[in-house]
């Protein structure tokens, strides 16, 4: 069996991942809660939305102290890539682990992402597109992103002139 990739991401990814976590587990806890608030606000003789109430409450801190507390850094140890001079290598899971090997002769595009959260880390993701859809690797600084972007790129482009 191969040995696992080298390259691991960016520590700060971490508190990227935290944060994205909790910005949806906030919207899923307001949409799932509100809706019961409401009826123990309108008909306070239906008791059973303030039981309901606290089952969604509790869901969501045991689901925040899960996404926010223990998957990051556990993610952040298994997510590692490579770059050789004929393929991308990403590991990448937790309880279902992912191997992709990516060879530059089928990379169609490389390119560069930064949504808002990331961008206030000085992080970016690297995407490596082929036919069979995009690869990504998260949580890069931005200059290491460009200049693995660049490198990918530039492989692409020697394995298909070889060809």
């Amino acid at each position: 069996m191969r040995e696992l990739p080298v390259n691991q991401l960016d520590p700060k990814i971490k508190s990227v991942w935290r944060i994205n976590d909790a910005i949806w587990i906030v919207i899923g806890f307001v949409i799932c809660f509100i809706p019961f608030a409401i009826v123990a606000a309108v008909a306070p003789e239906e008791s059973w939305a303030i039981g309901v109430m606290a089952i969604v409450a509790i869901v969501f801190a045991a689901l925040a102290i899960l996404c926010i507390v223990i998957l990051p850094p556990i993610r952040y140890v298994r997510w590692r890539y490579q770059l050789t001079d004929d393929f991308l290598d990403i590991a990448k899971g937790i309880i279902w682990k992912q191997r992709i090997i990516v060879p530059f002769i089928r990379v169609q595009n490389t390119d560069t992402r930064q949504g808002p959260i990331m961008r206030a880390f000085g992080l970016a993701s690297v995407t490596v597109a082929t036919a069979a859809g995009e690869h990504e690797i998260p949580g890069l600084a931005m200059s290491e992103a460009e200049v693995l972007r660049d490198k990918a790129a530039e492989l692409a482009r020697i394995a298909r002139e070889d060809v």
